[in-house]
């Protein structure tokens, strides 16, 4: 219908050379021709049949809806996890299509969520799209909460994945109302950990004899002054190299996570630590400049190598980001927008979340005033 094409099968066999493609029937007089024939029209007069109710009620008509009806799928028998599937799917196969892989996951992730809720709450594999109300939201986010031991932050983002299929479900008048409406949550500001000086410095200079420690540490300082994340760092190539407008190395990459672009200047610690693995076999064969294992493995090596260091902070591969964002630039008076755009945040104020330490930064400095300050005034009463 209007060049929309709906397919089904009617879950009958017969031989090719029984078929008449022409007239859509099924050749010759035997009993297992006439059958076939009869349920064929049995099928086309119960799509008539449909077709002209939704004509007598003024309702719309389409090739798939009149497929769905005549199967008996109701809009409004619609369930909450076979949409929640349906959604998946179709992001899945929009993977570096407008989508990131971490983004399809965190959505399966949500769904597994629901689902085992609904087990849990509701004694059942699924339920319709109707029955999602307030009530269900509410008692969503305390399983999340309690059972699940999610935090605020988490638990608010896997409510918000579950809010799209919501809002899918209504903007397709499956439900009538969205039961979000009066949800309102805000994320916690969290504290995000980062590195000082001193710590870099100390990472820097501890010698590391293991060689899986010693390669984990270095791509934690590379991390540590290029602001990269792990899925970019990760991915990082010589076709990422370029010269910059200054004549110095730069690297130019498409953020995983946002597919925004990040323009990041490479330091000479940064520099050093690729020139030391340029000539590995494995990495020329396989294009990539660092030998970056497993997120999991880093970070339970980041564990081992924050004891040797004596560094008594939770250290993860993403911390690294954070203290490029904070000790390597805002704290050496690298304007915020600038490292914004290093860090190809999409919104300056994503990258304010680090602006505290300039809060830091304006202590010390005053700190130093007040003792010339100090100095000023024994000088001037020794006077």
């Amino acid at each position: 219908m209007d060049g929309q094409r709906a397919e089904l099968s009617i879950r009958r066999k017969v031989l090719v050379d029984k078929w008449n493609s022409d007239m859509n029937l099924a050749r010759g007089t035997s009993d297992e021709s006439l059958e076939i024939n009869r349920y064929i029209n049995t099928i086309k007069n119960k799509l008539y049949s449909i077709e002209q109710q939704r004509v007598s009620d003024d309702k719309p008509i389409t090739a798939i809806l009149l497929r769905d009806l005549y199967l008996g799928k109701d809009s409004n028998k619609k369930m909450l996890l076979e949409i929640f599937e349906e959604h998946n799917k179709k992001v899945n196969k929009l993977i570096g299509k407008g989508f990131a892989a971490g983004t399809a996951e965190r959505y399966k992730t949500a769904k597994k969520h629901v689902a085992e809720y609904i087990l849990k709450e509701y004694r059942a594999k699924d339920i319709l799209i109707k029955e999602v109300d307030n009530r269900f939201i509410n008692g969503f986010e305390y399983y999340l909460k309690t059972v699940r031991n999610c935090s605020h932050n988490t638990t608010i983002k896997y409510i918000t994945n579950f809010k799209k299929i919501v809002r899918i479900a209504h903007a397709n008048d499956w439900i009538d109302k969205d039961p979000f409406l009066h949800w309102k949550a805000k994320l916690k500001i969290v504290d995000r950990e980062f590195l000082t000086k001193e710590e870099i410095q100390k990472m820097v200079e501890k010698e590391l004899h293991i060689e899986r420690l010693d390669q984990v540490k270095d791509i934690f300082i590379f991390c540590c002054f290029t602001g990269l994340a792990y899925a970019d760092v990760k991915k990082l190539s010589n076709d990422d190299i370029v010269i910059g407008i200054d004549g110095d190395k730069w690297i130019k990459i498409k953020r995983t996570k946002t597919d925004t672009r990040s323009n990041i200047p490479i330091l000479p610690t940064a520099e050093a630590i690729i020139e030391k693995y340029a000539s590995q076999p494995n990495l020329l064969k396989e294009n990539r400049l660092l030998p970056v294992l497993s997120n999991q493995k880093m970070n339970a090596y980041l564990k081992e190598i924050a004891d040797l260091c004596e560094i008594n902070k939770n250290l993860t591969f993403h911390l690294a980001r954070h203290t490029f964002a904070t000790t390597v630039t805002l704290t050496n008076g690298v304007p915020i927008e600038s490292v914004s755009k290093m860090l190809g945040h999409k919104s300056l104020r994503t990258t304010q979340h680090y602006a505290k330490i300039l809060d830091r930064k304006v202590s010390d400095d005053m700190k130093a005033l007040r003792n010339k300050l100090s100095i000023s005034k024994n000088l001037d009463e020794v006077i």
